[in-house]
C-alpha cells in the first residue's frame, strides 16, 4: 500500500467512507470493516494501529448504545458502530501509509487545492498525535501536584480544567511559534515546489478505476435490495 501515490489513498478513503454510507444492514458493514482491519494489519506499525482501532471500537460501542437507547432497534444500533467504524479505519490506514508532506503535494499538484487550504489540513493532523502527547503529560504532572479526578461528572469536570488550561496555554504557544517559523521562510509565496514525485502511475489509475467500478456496483445493488 505505500508504494501507491497519495491520491490513490484518498480516492480509496473516499471510496471506502461511501460504501459504508451506502451499505445499511449489518452483514456487508462487518465484511467492509474486516477489509479494513486487514488492510490495517499491512499496514505497518501494528502495535499502535491496534490501539487505535481498540479505542475507535470503544467509541462505536458507545454510538451504538446511544442510538438504542434513543429508541432505535438493536440492527440500527448495528448499523451506526459498524458504519462510523468503517469511516474512521480508513482515515487510520491513509494516515498510517502516506507521509503528511507528500499528502500536501498530492492536495495541491493533483487535486488543485490551494496550498493554504492544504497546508492547514495536514498541519492539523499533524499536531494531533502531539496534542495528544501533550494531554498526558500534563496529566501526569498535575497527578504528581495532588490532583484528583475522582468523584462525579460534575467534580471530574472541574478538576479537569486544571487539565486544560495549561495544555492550552502549550497549544497557544506551539501556535505563534510555528507562525513566526512560517512568516521566515516565506510562507504565502505564490510559488512552490516539492521534492517528492506524486504523480500517478498506471497501477494507481488501474486501482483507482476498480475503486470506482465497485462504487457503481454497490449502488446498484443498493438500489436492488441486495446490501
Amino acid at each position: 500500500m505505500k508504494h501507491f501515490v497519495p491520491v490513490t489513498k484518498l480516492s480509496g478513503t473516499i471510496a471506502f467512507s461511501f460504501w459504508a454510507l451506502v451499505l445499511h444492514t449489518p452483514g456487508p458493514l462487518a465484511a467492509l470493516v474486516i477489509i479494513e482491519l486487514i488492510l490495517l494489519g499491512f499496514a505497518g506499525n501494528i502495535a499502535r494501529n491496534v490501539k487505535a482501532a481498540m479505542s475507535l471500537t470503544v467509541f462505536a460501542v458507545f454510538l451504538a448504545v446511544v442510538q438504542l437507547l434513543g429508541g432505535g432497534s438493536l440492527e440500527s444500533a448495528y448499523v451506526t458502530g459498524l458504519r462510523m467504524l468503517a469511516m474512521t479505519i480508513v482515515f487510520i490506514i491513509l494516515l498510517t501509509t502516506t507521509r503528511l508532506q507528500d499528502l500536501t503535494a498530492a492536495l495541491v499538484k493533483q487535486i488543485h487545492i490551494p496550498y493554504e487550504y492544504a497546508f492547514m489540513f495536514t498541519a492539523a493532523l499533524r499536531f494531533v498525535p502531539d496534542f495528544i502527547a501533550e494531554s498526558r503529560t500534563v496529566q501526569e504532572a498535575q497527578a504528581c501536584r495532588g490532583l484528583s479526578t475522582k468523584g462525579n461528572i460534575l467534580k471530574k469536570c472541574i478538576h479537569y480544567m486544571g487539565v486544560v488550561q495549561p495544555l492550552m496555554l502549550k497549544s497557544l504557544g506551539r501556535s505563534e511559534t510555528m507562525a513566526l517559523s512560517l512568516e521566515l521562510r516565506g510562507f504565502g509565496n505564490n510559488e512552490h515546489s516539492f521534492m517528492t514525485n506524486v504523480r500517478p502511475a498506471g497501477c494507481d489509475y488501474a486501482v483507482m478505476a476498480l475503486f470506482i467500478g465497485l462504487s457503481v456496483l454497490v449502488v446498484y445493488m443498493r438500489i436492488y435490495g441486495i446490501v
